[in-house]
């Protein structure tokens, strides 16, 4: 969420937002509806004003009848100015971020290549698919995967899951020496944790609901994407102090995706699943842009420090203004390369929201006499079963086995997993 006053005092850059980042958002709405509030809201105080003047002298019949009236108008007005606040809550919601002046300017393919990593390795023999290798070395089950679960279900086994929980292990404990806090999050989460992060109202369709009923009284909540929304509410409406700052915590959680964005996209595998467990970064800063551009690269890094201990071949991209979501002020991802596809996909998200984010939680810091609201990051540690895709197609031999990053081999208690 913007500040409205910057909005009214920045309203051509906004409106280049709006379009760069491909929204539907007639700006003029938004700000005609707040014109109409603020008058309205000076006239219900003009109106309580005069009411709290008059009831202090003796009333006659005449007077009683007027203060009456004058109630009367009072509450029709409260009832006019709760309907356009709502209106306006409702616009302010999708109003996107400014994206940072290096941005690209685009869509989904107009990405910037920021920096490679690796050299993708070259077979001298017909390479498998990490779905013919995970059922041959019986470590993945898709089959009974969707006969329990539905589509895109699976079942990780042997040490296909021994990886998978490994991975989850070096993710928190390299992020732990680095100073941040491990937090297992809840996963069923209140709407106000999403729109706060800014997954409502642009992401419900992606989301699961969750119907509760507490003394007969049903409760909606939602099974969560990531671990950033319950990471950034543990703070909610919460006055920081400065020397607190940076935050930086890191979720471990199950995360849940309809992907209904994704139909029809990587439908075979384990690329793109309804459920996956994932270590996410998130810091909580003072509002500095060079501060907070440090701390994004810092994140970043975090996460490619890993990739290179697991050798895996990456790229780091800096996503255009089309495809970087509405809260995003600059956003990078990090790809790993998949052999069987020939071609790099996502396995990192990587952002600064700067206080869009804050604002709509209310978290702010105090500094000296001056409260401020903080700035937000967050970033992937890892996310699996999709990063072991990479792995398995990557460090595959002719023989059909399979060759364990040293890093992992002591979750896995071998080297080479044969058949």
């Amino acid at each position: 969420m913007l500040d409205i006053k910057f909005i009214r005092e920045n309203e051509k850059a906004v409106k280049k937002a709006i379009k760069d980042k491909g929204m539907e958002l007639e700006l003029g709405e938004l700000l005609d509806v707040d014109e109409k509030r603020r008058k309205l809201q000076n006239e219900i105080d003009e109106q309580r004003s005069e009411l709290k003047k008059s009831s202090k002298a003796k009333p006659g019949p005449e007077e009683i009848e007027k203060l009456k009236k004058l109630g009367d108008a009072i509450k029709e007005d409260e009832a006019k100015f709760a309907k356009l606040e709502n209106e306006f809550r409702e616009l302010m919601l999708i109003v996107p971020n400014i994206p940072s002046a290096d941005s690209p300017i685009g869509g989904e393919k107009d990405f910037i290549v920021v920096d490679e990593w690796g050299e993708k390795p070259e077979f001298d023999f017909d390479i498998k698919d990490h779905i013919e290798l995970g059922k041959s070395l019986d470590i993945l089950d898709l089959e009974r995967g969707v006969k329990v679960a539905g589509f895109r279900g699976y079942f990780l086994k042997n040490e296909g899951l021994l990886m998978h929980l490994g991975l989850m292990n070096l993710a928190l404990k390299k992020l732990i020496e680095k100073g941040f806090t491990p937090m297992q999050t809840p996963t069923m989460v209140k709407e106000f944790a999403l729109v706060g992060s800014g997954h409502f109202p642009f992401g419900r369709q992606e989301i699961y609901e969750v119907e509760e009923f507490n003394d007969k009284v049903k409760e909606v909540k939602y099974l969560a994407g990531t671990a950033e929304p319950s990471l950034l509410a543990y703070h909610a409406d919460e006055v920081l102090d400065i020397k607190q700052l940076p935050i930086k915590l890191c979720g471990i959680s199950p995360c849940y995706r309809r992907e209904v964005g994704g139909y029809g996209k990587d439908t075979r595998g384990i690329y793109r699943v309804h459920e996956f467990m994932k270590v996410e970064q998130v810091v909580i800063c003072k509002a500095d842009l060079e501060e907070s551009e440090k701390l994004f690269l810092e994140i970043n890094n975090s996460a490619r420090e890993l990739l290179r201990e697991l050798e895996l071949p990456h790229r780091v991209i800096q996503i255009a203004t089309g495809d970087m979501g509405a809260g995003k002020y600059k956003m990078y991802d990090i790809e790993s390369w998949f052999p069987a596809r020939k071609a790099y996909g996502e396995t990192h998200s990587n952002s600064n929201l700067t206080d869009w984010q804050a604002r709509r939680l209310n978290i702010r810091y105090r500094e000296k006499n001056e409260t401020k609201f903080a700035f937000t990051l967050n970033n992937t540690m890892i996310a699996s079963p999709r990063i072991l895709i990479a792995l398995l197609e990557n460090n595959q031999q002719e023989d059909g086995s399979i060759k364990i990053p040293k890093v992992l081999q002591e979750f896995v208690g071998k080297e080479v997993i044969s058949r």
